[in-house]
């Protein structure tokens, strides 16, 4: 198991891993010990990795301490290697089984690999566990592989000798999709730390510094720096800038707009989507395609990508479903970790519509084979039994110039649903009765009726997890009055509290 920041020696650490047949599973440093403990505690690793700290925003964050309590709670670990980073000749004398890194290294000659079958355990990762203790999900090392080698050559049009970077920690799955472009002959370009800080510039001063071929970045990103007027085409030199990847969340039609008219006007913009369930995608881009706003170009090749209603009847292009699988593929896990007989395996997926993976994604198919995502199914609005898309009300929100970002939930009213819109605002802005109006009529404008809020309400900051996406369900559990068990899955869980006992959502 590796408590790492996004760095060489954790790559190094995982492909060491791979080659003797051993599972790699990872958490990035800014999980607090809890949140190590509910993932590492349910596989009971021999071997652990962690640096001895990380920077963040500028500064050094040590993470001995939490190391320590952390091997405290694991106590099927035999050693803990900790690799400097903060500084070189820390003492780590203090935590149990622990030794540095050049004492744990060995000469080695030609590296032996041990010959294992297809589906041999390769990772274990884990759900966000914003509503409990997280999934321990099992890929194989053959189908894991195999699926991103076609994703890197045929869909993100990875070419050997390429620079490939993506903005990722090492408790996402966008950190193994990325390890694996060595596969394809790129150089991996890593970045550990805010990507604000100095500035908004800091990933396109990299972009450019490093030359990077394909850039991966999330949704949230791409809105953050287009709220921020941030004009990296004009900037900086990204003459060698090809592709740009996004996901984490659905990518609005409005920063298709920003890419293209802002950082750069001939560059093939892909909007991925898949999930740590399948380490993965199910939809992405295509470079031999048109790119459409606000789409995800074309299904996973050899995936039977189709949309279902409710009765799992197929649904036409434009029609709003389910987003399912019919046909068996390499990346399906091989199980949950401590599921023997596959039952919160087959609940997970196939509860919905037996013997055909259901993801959980709310989503349409376009004329042109695309997809466009409106939010995850479990946090889909019903209000007098309509379903509604959460991404449709953040798009319209967060055009108004004040709205840093936004997050919706149904709440529960006088036996029905109604619609509640949380707004960030820009520092110094209040929500006042004209924006209150604005946001409410763009809304309207642009959507329908049924799509306003009976509320909005403002907020200090939004909740979201480690890897940067927003939680509907937690907000809407506290809205709620209920229980959020596993704080501990988020990066800001103080958050969490802005939304109890909300004077605004009793009338």
């Amino acid at each position: 198991a590796a408590f790492m920041p996004n760095m060489p020696e954790t790559v190094t650490a995982m492909l060491a891993t791979a080659s003797i047949g051993a599972i790699w599973s990872s958490c990035s440093p800014d999980f607090g010990v809890r949140g190590v403990l509910d993932r590492f505690g349910q596989i009971e690793p021999k071997v652990m990795f962690s640096a001895d700290g990380y920077y963040y925003n500028g500064k050094a964050n040590d993470s001995l301490a939490k190391l320590a309590a952390i091997r405290e709670g694991l106590h099927s670990l035999e050693k803990v290697v900790v690799v400097p980073l903060l500084d070189t000749e820390r003492d780590v004398s203090g935590i149990q089984d622990a030794i540095v890194l050049a004492d744990f290294r060995v000469p080695v000659g030609e590296i032996e690999f041990a010959e294992l079958p297809f589906n041999h355990p390769l990772y274990i990762m884990y759900s966000s566990g914003t509503t409990g203790v997280p999934k321990a999900i099992v890929h194989g090392a053959g189908g894991t592989l195999l699926q991103h080698l076609k994703e890197h050559r045929l869909h993100a049009d990875v070419r050997p000798g390429d620079r490939l970077f993506y903005f990722t920690t090492c408790g996402w799955m966008m950190w193994n999709w990325l390890v694996s472009g060595l596969a394809s002959g790129a150089t991996l370009l890593l970045y550990d730390g805010s990507p604000f800080y100095p500035d908004g510039n800091a990933l396109f001063d990299f972009a450019s510094e490093e030359k990077i071929d394909i850039f991966g970045t999330s949704a949230k990103f791409i809105d953050a720096v287009s709220k921020a007027t941030i004009q990296p085409g004009q900037t900086h030199d990204l003459a060698s800038l090809r592709s740009i990847l996004s996901t984490g969340s659905p990518l609005m039609p409005e920063g298709f707009d920003y890419v293209y008219q802002s950082v750069k006007e001939d560059v093939c913009l892909s909007s991925i989507s898949g999930g740590t369930d399948i380490v993965s995608c199910f939809a992405l881009g295509n470079p031999a395609l048109p790119v459409w706003r606000g789409e995800l170009q074309c299904k996973g090749l050899g995936m039977k990508v189709e949309v279902r209603g409710d009765d799992g009847a197929l649904l036409g292009p434009g029609e709003k479903g389910e987003l399912t699988c019919s046909n068996s593929f390499p990346c399906m896990p091989i199980g949950f970790w401590n599921d023997p007989d596959d039952s919160k395996y087959r609940k997970a997926y196939f509860e919905k519509f037996p013997g055909i993976w259901c993801h959980g994604d709310y989503v349409a198919e376009t004329e042109h084979g695309g997809m466009v995502i409106y939010g995850r199914s479990d946090a889909v609005l019903n209000p007098g039994g309509v379903r509604i898309g959460t991404a449709e009300i953040y798009r319209q929100a967060e055009q108004i110039d004040e709205v840093v970002e936004s997050l919706v939930v149904g709440q529960q009213w006088q036996g029905d649903v109604r619609i509640v819109l949380f707004v960030r605002l820009r520092d110094g802005v209040s929500l006042d009765k004209g924006l209150d109006e604005r946001i409410r009529g763009r809304i309207r404008d642009n959507t329908t009726p049924r799509h306003v809020p009976a509320r909005i309400v403002q907020v200090s900051d939004i909740p979201r997890t480690k890897s940067g996406k927003i939680v509907e369900l937690a907000v809407a559990k506290v809205v709620h009055g209920e229980e959020v068990k596993n704080r501990e899955a988020l990066a800001n869980p103080e958050a969490l509290d802005l939304f109890a006992d909300l004077p605004e959502l009793q009338v």
